[in-house]
């Protein structure tokens, strides 16, 4: 399902609008870019956690040359689901 088929999905079972289902999906994904900029933990019960992890500082290797590289370090989101989305899949 990508973004738009979700606005969909999300404007039929509100009975909303395809506009105010979008404005609703948007103020959510901000709301949690925005709980996970400041590395706190989103968690919806039921649904799942959003956490920030760290990846560490590793060498890699040029795949077209073999030669041997640095990968910074950084950082990355990471998803639990909760029970209940378990349970439903």
């Amino acid at each position: 399902m990508n973004k738009a088929e979700l606005v969909d999905a999300m404007a039929r079972q509100l009975g909303s609008s395809k506009a105010e289902a979008e404005r609703a999906l948007e103020a959510f994904l901000a709301s949690v870019a925005a709980g996970l900029k400041g590395n706190r933990e989103v968690s919806i019960v039921g649904f799942g956690t959003f956490r920030v992890t760290q990846r560490a500082a590793r060498e890699g290797r040029n795949p077209q040359t073999g030669a041997p590289l640095q990968i910074a370090a950084s950082k990355s989101v990471a998803f639990r689901p909760g029970k209940v989305l378990k349970d439903a899949v």
